[in-house]
């Protein structure tokens, strides 16, 4: 225990010491974390720009303009007259959207003869070009209830009769658990455990092939008394604690300062990310168990993480994906914990909704702390096989 114990401080020593390990462990998510927040600092997208084209100029598309311009999420800036200049605009990134109002729009609708209203967008936008067409579906479909509504009440209906059959059904919406959309309070915590699980990769495949490049393998073996178990422990036990410096970093500075996040659910946070940091760690030691090289462990390592954000269906859903992208996220451990993730922080469910997830990492933990236990054996067999030859040839 004393030994683990003793690489446990040594490796701290050569955390703050070198600069390879604390600029990535604890100046870089400091900058980041903050980076990504202030990224989203508008949390929603509000005031998208948008034009009215309205070859009608009647009182319906008037008063349809008008309604437009109460939604939060659009903001005309300008009247355009013809379909080239809509695309024009758009083109130029003047405008997000815009909104034909055909001409006849109002006889057509007193004579009782459909008439079509046309919306385009920029769909490369993809999250403005959906928002303006939920700002615009509402406009539409309001307006179209208030004119057949106003048509039955001078036939002389009465107003709740007339409002039931101009609007038969009713429906009400509720958005869960980010109810207006806010980028900050979704993307935020995604990027930045994401990038927990790059971090703490990254630095743990340097933890024991870098010994090499330091010349302090040989002073790892006496401090471990040649145990690989008491090496891969104690260097695990650093890792996890500087990671735990950082969930501080994450649930008590970055998230309270910009107001982000669920803080009834931050134990909870701690569960699932401690798991998470410990198969990263492993999976860490395994890849610099695996190479000696440097630089090669790191290509693997970057290679390996890169992609996490995309495959682990964050963004796109993981169902919609080929197989083998299915495949390739399930040996990723930030798949597992952001499945977790969601149900315990975003949903604030019981920790045991997140039970088949925790086990996913257990797993990851099972399989590669003892590969990387045999495969470091080899490394230190070197050593323990270099002082024998000098002992004989001395």
């Amino acid at each position: 225990m004393n030994s683990v114990i003793n690489i446990m401080i040594r490796e701290w020593k050569r955390i703050l010491n070198l600069k390879v390990f604390y600029l990535v462990m604890l100046v870089v998510p400091a900058v980041l974390f903050t980076f990504y927040a202030f990224i989203y600092q508008k949390q929603e997208a509000k005031h998208l720009a948008f034009a009215i084209w309205d070859d009608d100029r009647s009182a319906i598309s008037r008063q349809l303009t008008f309604l437009l311009e109460q939604k939060e999420s659009l903001n005309i800036t300008r009247r355009v007259y013809s379909e080239e200049e809509v695309k024009r605009l758009i083109n130029e990134g003047k405008i997000l959207g815009a909104v034909h109002f055909p001409a006849n729009l109002q006889k057509n609708i007193y004579s009782r003869h459909p008439s079509t209203v046309t919306l385009y967008t920029n769909a490369a936008s993809l999250v403005p070009a959906k928002m303006i067409y939920k700002a615009v579906a509402e406009v539409i479909i309001t307006g179209s209830t208030g004119v057949v509504l106003q048509k039955l009440v001078k036939t002389g209906m009465k107003a709740d009769q007339a409002m039931a059959l101009a609007n038969p059904i009713k429906l009400n919406a509720y958005q869960l658990y980010n109810a207006t959309y806010n980028y900050q309070e979704y993307l935020v915590p995604g990027l930045i455990t994401v990038s927990m699980q790059m971090i703490l990769i990254i630095s743990c495949m340097l933890a024991l092939n870098y010994e090499w490049k330091t010349e302090t393998m040989e002073e790892l073996y006496h401090s471990s008394n040649g145990s690989v178990i008491n090496v891969i422990a104690g260097k695990t036990l650093a890792h996890l604690v500087v990671s735990w410096i950082n969930f501080i970093l994450i649930a008590f500075v970055v998230f309270p300062y910009f107001d982000i996040g669920v803080p009834s659910a931050t134990g909870k946070f701690f569960v699932i990310y401690t798991f998470l940091s410990l198969a990263c760690i492993g999976i860490g030691m395994f890849i610099s168990a695996l190479f000696k090289d440097v630089m090669l462990s790191g290509d693997v390592a970057l290679f390996y993480t890169s992609p996490a954000f995309v495959f682990s269906g964050f963004t796109f859903p993981r169902w919609a994906m080929p197989w083998y992208d299915q495949y390739y996220a399930l040996i990723m451990p930030y798949t597992a914990f952001l499945d977790g993730f969601f149900k315990v922080y975003y949903m604030n469910l019981p920790l045991r909704y997140a039970q088949g997830d925790l086990i996913k990492l257990l797993i990851f933990c099972a399989v590669m702390f003892p590969t990387a236990i045999l495969l470091f054996r080899r490394q230190f067999n070197l050593v323990f096989d270099e002082k024998k030859e000098a002992k004989l040839i001395d």
